[in-house]
């Protein structure tokens, strides 16, 4: 059975400050995403999905996938804010996608095979990527039985902004229970902290977070049909809603539909939410290269 990596670079530059600005973090002119699909075929991945937006297509196509589209097969799908459910059109305000779960849902024509799910601009690291790939080899396509990578909340924050993630609660069996996305954490002195409408809540920094690298199938995108229908009865007016793939998955757990196995690594988060972020990301793949987790050169 094969395994599908989804890369999801709808958002990307939204808020680096555009395509063209995503530069080198590793030797030779490396970018995060190099690093991502080099894991994931190692990890036994054969082939990559990236969703993106048709106005990016060009530039992606181009300065992005160009570099990896010789080593494992690469197809597009587009996350068009006009993909909507029969009875729903774009509010003339909306200026952005409409969230991870919609764009996941983007793919539901094209993958047919148990898939991970990885944001575009996120480095998880080579063992995360093997932990899901083995989980991944013994899924069938039709199972609910979904994973995540979990990582600890202190080591994914960015010293110069705000970021988004899912907190999680895990059982004592490492079934994820519970996932709510905080769309504003910020790093404090003792930990962190995250606004919502009651105002900032602490947060200690040792919390389970998602940072939207899963383990899913095919049988998730009937689900995210059916919920994107019922977020857009309720959302379709308000310009700055999105449809979170963590708060369906969650509904999913809830009602005990799926299983969400939370899947350990001891691997550092890097990010670029940021443009500030890219030294840590040089300085930390650096050091992976020295340790010769990574070659100087990943594609020879």
């Amino acid at each position: 059975m094969g395994r599908t990596l989804v890369v999801l670079a709808a958002g990307i530059g939204s808020r680096y400050g555009g395509l063209k600005q995503i530069e080198a973090v590793g030797p030779n002119g490396a970018i995060v995403i190099e690093y991502s699909v080099y894991d994931a075929i190692r990890a036994g991945f054969d082939r990559v999905v990236c969703v993106i937006r048709r106005d990016i297509e060009k530039d992606f196509r181009s300065i992005v996938a160009s570099r990896f589209e010789k080593q494992i097969p690469v197809d597009y799908v587009f996350q068009d804010m006009d993909d909507l459910p029969a009875g729903f059109s774009v509010p003339a305000d909306r200026k952005k996608p409409w969230g991870t779960g919609h764009a996941v849902l983007a793919c539901r024509h094209i993958v047919k095979t148990p898939f991970a799910v990885i944001n575009a601009d996120d480095f998880y690291g080579r063992r995360s990527y093997g932990a899901l790939g083995a989980f991944l080899q013994g899924v069938a396509p039709e199972s609910g039985a979904y994973s995540m990578v979990g990582f600890t909340l202190r080591n994914t924050l960015s010293e110069h902004g705000h970021v988004a993630r899912g907190v999680c609660e895990v059982d004592a069996k490492g079934l994820l229970t519970r996932v709510v996305e905080r769309t504003h954490i910020e790093k404090t002195d003792t930990g962190a902290r995250f606004a919502d409408g009651n105002g900032w809540r602490s947060l200690t920094g040792d919390e389970v977070v998602s940072m939207n690298m899963w383990g899913l199938t095919p049988s998730l995108f009937g689900t995210l049909q059916g919920e994107f229908s019922l977020f857009l009865q309720k959302h379709a007016t308000d310009p700055k809603a999105e449809f979170f793939l963590p708060t369906v998955v969650d509904g999913l757990v809830n009602s005990g539909k799926a299983t969400v196995k939370v899947l350990s690594t001891p691997e550092h988060w890097f990010g670029v939410t940021y443009p500030q972020d890219k030294a840590v990301v040089v300085e930390g793949i650096r050091s992976l290269v020295g340790q010769g987790v990574y070659p100087e050169t990943l594609w020879s």
